[in-house]
């Protein structure tokens, strides 16, 4: 690895999130080249394009995709992978020492980022691919959180072969997904259903938590390198119609225009002007949820209290959170030292699991011929 070469920012992506993966993008790009680092940018298009992007671009530079003068790239995963800058004859390997991945949602947040980018040879931020995927199934991370006693609400599928153990109203939310798109109330298991069938967002799988409207959102971050630390507590604030849900555009799109609307500018009380009992208790959830999820890197993890008796409980992970929680950690570590920190980690202290190959043969010599094996698979017989 070149360790004169500069770090890449990475964003974009096929998701639903695409967009507030240009802004993290764009926003990380800055912070890092402000600091005085070598950055280069990288888009990821909705329909699978890579390209090496202009220095500096703006938000609206991408409403109708790569903006002008970006380069083509391409992804090579074998002989010497990497990603290559197409010329006119043939490609020159871009000079990486590492990602910070700025993709939220989808494949790049739920493990396949991880996955694309250690099968180029890259080290980059955003956990392993385990982690990552576990963060995305809304389901599996519930049943984590009971697996290990950390407290959160009750979880379940929505399916037509079983009901759930609670009654509703319900809050229905996509199984498969990090953001707060696609979440609906229902009154009735019937309405939910109904939902899951009817919602794009739902049909890949939808699950139920009992809705209990006295419950507020308190957000908080951790980190994993230098060592792991947990940032101040914020509490958002939903919109003066006193919406029933913090949403999508209460969450991404408040707070004025520009790039930074409704990622470190949406309202909120930061810190969370709650009891410090609250704080101590946060901030110990967040510790038991890096020490189970194994997530690495800057992760947001989102809470729910309820304020009348104090309970708090663990709602849901982002391992690669909008504008990477920046925001979260003004009051404790400049921003630079975050990114820089989390790509360092990854370029350093990268997880290798076991390989695949390492059986000497004797599998493949005590298989002897493979016609032998398909005796009894054409089905059945008269």
């Amino acid at each position: 690895m070149n360790q004169n070469a500069p770090w890449a920012v990475v964003f974009g992506g096929p998701s639903p999130e695409h967009e507030i993966s240009i802004l993290t993008g764009l926003q990380a790009e800055r912070v890092l080249v402000a600091a005085g680092h070598a950055v280069v940018p990288i888009y990821w298009s909705p329909t699978g394009e890579w390209f090496r992007v202009p220095d500096a671009t703006e938000a609206k530079d991408y409403l109708e995709g790569a903006p002008r003068e970006s380069v083509p790239l391409e992804v090579r995963l074998s002989g010497e992978p990497g990603l290559y800058r197409r010329k006119r004859l043939g490609a020159e390997k871009l000079p990486i020492e590492a990602a910070l991945l700025c993709l939220h949602g989808g494949a790049g947040e739920g493990g396949g980022g991880a996955a694309l980018f250690s099968t180029l040879g890259i080290p980059a931020t955003g956990s392993t691919i385990f982690a990552g995927a576990v963060g995305m199934d809304k389901l599996a991370f519930g049943g984590l959180m009971h697996a290990a006693g950390i407290p959160s609400l009750p979880r379940e599928a929505v399916s037509t072969l079983t009901e759930p153990s609670f009654a509703g109203p319900y809050i229905v939310k996509p199984r498969f997904g990090g953001s707060s798109i696609g979440i609906e109330i229902a009154d009735d298991l019937d309405a939910a259903r109904a939902l899951a069938g009817a919602s794009v967002h739902l049909r890949t799988g939808a699950v139920l938590e009992p809705y209990r409207p006295q419950l507020v959102d308190l957000n908080i971050s951790f980190r994993t390198h230098p060592q792991l630390e947990i940032s101040d507590l914020e509490k958002p604030l939903r919109g003066a119609g006193d919406s029933a849900l913090y949403s999508y555009a209460e969450k991404y799109l408040a707070g004025g225009a520009g790039s930074e609307a409704g990622l470190s500018s949406a309202p909120r009380e930061f810190p969370a002007q709650v009891p410090d009992a609250v704080h101590a208790a946060a901030r110990s959830l967040a510790e038991r949820v890096a020490d189970v999820t194994r997530l690495t890197g800057i992760v947001r993890v989102d809470l729910l209290l309820d304020e009348a008796t104090g309970e708090l409980y663990v709602n849901e992970v982002n391992s690669i959170p909008g504008a990477l929680s920046l925001y979260l950690w003004a009051t404790k570590r400049p921003a630079a030292e975050v990114l820089v920190d989390a790509i360092v980690e990854a370029r350093d202290k990268r997880i290798v699991f076991p390989q695949a190959g390492f059986g000497g043969g004797a599998a493949l010599r005590a298989a002897g011929g493979i016609a032998g094996k398909l005796v009894g698979l054409d089905g059945p017989r008269a």
